[in-house]
């Protein structure tokens, strides 16, 4: 009877080790099924988002961009995620009440933090950029100016993002941006291929940018001869290549503002009468001002003292042919520091160069007369002159769904347009086919604001992609099971061991 239990006792700790033995070659194999033969391979990074205010002369729109965490040669791939367009007039017009530009801000901030993933606010950069408007507001009362900026600036930094400040743009930066956008969306700098990787175009078409707002117009483009004013050129780098570009920035010529300089060289021609014939209004359609309303702006040009509460009513007499010339009266044709090469008063331009894209005012402007995004020069003249012909009842009937305050404008803002495009830009009959007017790319608004945030992404730091090890089915199943099996025999050496005690 002893020796059987002595035997028993023998016998377990020898099956224990033998167990154990079995359990350090399983564990082995499993070791070996899951290193060998494995692949790395990058998780693709998470989207990083970025937000840009455009405060314009007239309006206020929040743009939501997204790109891959993982940029192309330090410039994000951007794409647009959310538009939200601020209700209420622009910035600018809060200059007696600086608070409320701020708080007109908050529907579309909230709107943008929704759009974001929880938890990415805080790492999601937020820019305002203030145009036209602004830089003629800061001419005509700095202080105030700068306490709308502060007022939207405070607004903004009360939400969980990550605020870089709000500033008022140069004309030229406008333009470069603008012009970036394009290129962009059309491809010009980076296109994706069908084999799923990023890749840079062959040399081909960059096109140009003409953009106008409601109180400056810019335009941007590529020359074939070298730059001669140095002031005009702006040196990009973008994916990897640099770009030098020509831009100028008009302020006063936005069509708000051209419109009424118009209405101001009228009254001007007329000694001041209190009431005016004015050719670019639809005969039957009358427009009472205050002289005071009338040049409450830095591009209206005083010509002597008058009584602010004075009305001058602007009487319609649909003559497309004079207010044709009316047009050419606010633009100096004759001076030029550059000969031949400038555009209108005194400003240098190169020739044209390649296609343009015409985008924000001008593509509203020639949608309306149904001329977007081409038409020939000779149906885009005679049909600015029919419209323009056509009496005021006339043009509501057909038009019932526009409000006045468009509708009054675009006889004057067409032939505007043309003056500038044809006699300042010197587009011509050859030219003109080269010009496209348009509002968006691919669902993507054309302006600067996207040029912006392609900008200013290459100053924000790239994701490190998260690197993955991994190992083919049959590997991963075998080493499964071996590590199960490991783990069971585990639990029989314990079952075992412990029954020896008890015993």
């Amino acid at each position: 009877m002893l020796l059987s239990v002595m035997g028993k006792c023998t016998l377990k700790p020898q099956l224990a080790g033998a167990l154990v033995a079995v359990i350090g070659c399983t564990s082995l194999i499993a070791l070996i099924l899951m290193l060998v033969q494995n692949d790395s391979a990058e998780m693709p990074p998470r989207f990083q988002y970025g937000i840009v205010f455009d405060a314009g002369s007239t309006h206020t729109a929040l743009f939501l961009y997204k790109w891959p965490g993982a940029k192309e040669n330090n410039t994000g791939v951007v794409s647009q995620v959310l538009v939200c367009d601020v209700e209420g007039p622009g910035i600018s017009s809060y200059a007696n009440d600086p608070p409320a530009a701020g708080q007109s801000l908050t529907v579309c901030l909230d709107d943008a933090k929704k759009a974001i993933p929880i938890g990415q606010e805080r790492n999601t950069p937020v820019y305002l950029g203030a145009t036209a408007g602004m830089r003629l507001l800061r001419l005509q009362n700095a202080t105030k100016a700068d306490q709308v900026m502060e007022e939207v600036a405070k607004t903004i930094k009360e939400y969980p993002f990550d605020f870089q400040g709000a500033r008022i743009l140069l004309g030229t930066e406008e333009g470069a941006f603008g012009w970036i956008t394009i290129n962009y969306i059309l491809e010009g700098f980076i296109k994706y291929s069908f084999e799923g990787k990023w890749l840079k175009p062959k040399e081909g078409e960059i096109l140009g940018a003409l953009d106008m707002g409601g109180s400056s117009t810019q335009i941007t483009f590529r020359p074939t001869d070298p730059i001669k004013d140095p002031t005009s050129e702006v040196q990009l780098r973008l994916y990897g290549l640099n770009y030098g570009i020509y831009t100028h920035s008009y302020l006063c010529y936005g069509k708000d503002q051209a419109m009424r300089q118009l209405q101001i060289q009228l009254l001007k021609m007329n000694n001041m009468s209190q009431r005016v014939t004015h050719p670019c209004y639809h005969q039957g359609y009358n427009l009472s001002l205050a002289l005071g309303d009338l040049y409450d702006s830095p591009c209206a040009e005083k010509t002597g003292a008058f009584d602010p509460t004075d009305i001058v009513t602007f009487l319609g007499s649909s003559d497309p042919g004079q207010c044709l010339k009316l047009t050419n009266t606010i633009f100096n044709f004759s001076d030029c520091s550059f000969p031949p090469d400038c555009a209108f008063n005194g400003v240098y331009q190169p020739p044209i160069n390649g296609n343009f894209y015409a985008f924000s005012s001008y593509y509203y402007t020639f949608d309306f007369l149904g001329l977007a995004p081409q038409a020939p020069l000779p149906l885009v003249l005679s049909t600015i002159e029919s419209f323009c012909k056509k009496n005021w009842s006339m043009v509501k009937t057909e038009y019932p769904n526009i409000p006045e305050k468009y509708l009054q404008d675009y006889c004057a803002s067409a032939n505007y347009k043309m003056t500038l495009l044809q006699e300042a830009y010197k587009f011509n009959e050859t030219t003109w086919s080269n010009i496209y007017f348009k509002k968006k790319v691919a669902d993507t608004n054309i302006g600067w604001t996207l040029g912006y945030m392609l900008n200013q992404s290459s100053l924000i730091p790239s994701e490190h992609p998260l690197l993955i090890t991994g190992v083919n089915h049959g590997q991963w199943a075998a080493g499964i099971f071996f590590i199960v099996f490991a783990l069971f025999l585990s639990f029989v050496v314990m079952i075992i061991l412990f029954a020896g005690n008890i015993n």
